[in-house]
């Protein structure tokens, strides 16, 4: 073979196989904006993992606690907020406090949002042998009494839990000023108070509750999906198209420094865009608990600002901000 042909050939397959998003990103970093372990953590090693054939270099993780994603959101927007190398993890808890001022001066509109991971979304729980048989049921009660009618969750007034019946109640202008709501450590406690009794409803998340379905103690009323989604689920309706404008995505996801480069930023997109279309990413996300949902860019920015704004009138109509 013509020694300057096979030359070329090489040449041109090692282009190929080499990194094709690399750019302006050479020292990949994650920042895990809490301790580790945690849902951040995970966040994290998802990109870390998931972007392995996007990336020239290895994404290091970095851990950074403080007020839940405080500390990081404060120094991306006063000594980082231009570094191209770094993404920073989210989750919809961070987007909660957004909306509520508890990150100080800082807004959903002070960060680029990036990729997301993947989701959980939010579900409405009741034991089998409810009263409710349907949503339409339990709404049709909560319209004619509220207060009779004892919800719980896994976080206090105005958390994620908190909100998702929030939500739920002002699809049907309810104020969830006048609801029943009862906190609890976490969504085990609130599945065992309401089989044990304590409570009627629960609003949880769909991922904590695959190993409960089938037992034949408990009814998911409707997923707060978008669109329904697949097994063990496929069968139970959203509450959008039950007729009550009530989604609640528990997502996860990056967001960067709002000075970055427009070169950087595209090509993390693009790296996160081009993992998306991978079995291994896909493999990586159900090993993580996480449910499909892939978004980048521009999509997922839009998605986020229209979903901040929504948290925060709920949060405004029920009194919690002013």
């Amino acid at each position: 073979m013509n020694f300057k042909k096979f030359s070329t050939i090489l040449a041109v397959s090692l282009t190929l196989a080499a990194p094709a998003f690399a750019g302006p990103i050479d020292r990949p970093e994650c920042i895990a904006p809490a301790k580790p372990g945690g849902g951040f953590d995970l966040t994290c090693r998802v990109a870390q993992s998931g972007l392995k054939a996007q990336m020239e270099k290895p994404i290091q993780v970095t851990f950074m606690p403080g007020g839940v994603g405080a500390v990081a959101i404060n120094l991306f927007n006063t000594t980082r907020t231009d570094d191209d190398n770094a993404i920073v993890a989210f989750s919809s808890g961070s987007l909660l406090n957004m909306a509520t001022g508890k990150y100080g001066e800082w807004k959903e509109s002070d960060v680029r949002f990036l990729a997301s991971v993947g989701a959980d979304f939010g579900a409405i729980v009741v034991p089998e042998d409810s009263r409710f048989k349907s949503l339409d049921d339990l709404m049709a009660a909560a319209e004619k009494d509220l207060k009779s009618i004892v919800v719980g969750a896994g976080g206090s007034i105005g958390s994620q839990d908190w909100m998702k019946a929030a939500l739920l109640l002002g699809s049907r202008q309810l104020s969830p000023r006048d609801m029943r709501y009862v906190a609890f450590d976490g969504g085990g406690e609130s599945i065992a108070a309401l089989l044990g009794g304590s409570i009627e409803v629960y609003m949880g998340d769909v991922g904590e509750l695959v190993s409960h379905v089938g037992e034949g103690k408990l009814r998911i009323l409707a997923v707060m999906s978008p669109e329904r989604i697949g097994a063990p689920f496929a069968d139970i309706p959203t509450a959008i198209e039950l007729g009550y404008d009530a989604e609640w995505t528990i997502l996860r996801g990056f967001y960067m420094g709002k000075n970055v480069s427009d070169e950087a930023y595209n090509a993390w997109v693009e790296a996160f865009e081009a993992a998306y279309e991978t079995e291994e990413f896909a493999t990586i996300q159900k090993e993580k608990g996480l449910l499909p949902l892939n978004m980048a860019g521009a999509e997922l920015n839009a998605s986020i600002l229209e979903r901040v704004a929504k948290m925060r009138d709920i949060a405004r109509g029920a009194g919690l901000i002013d």
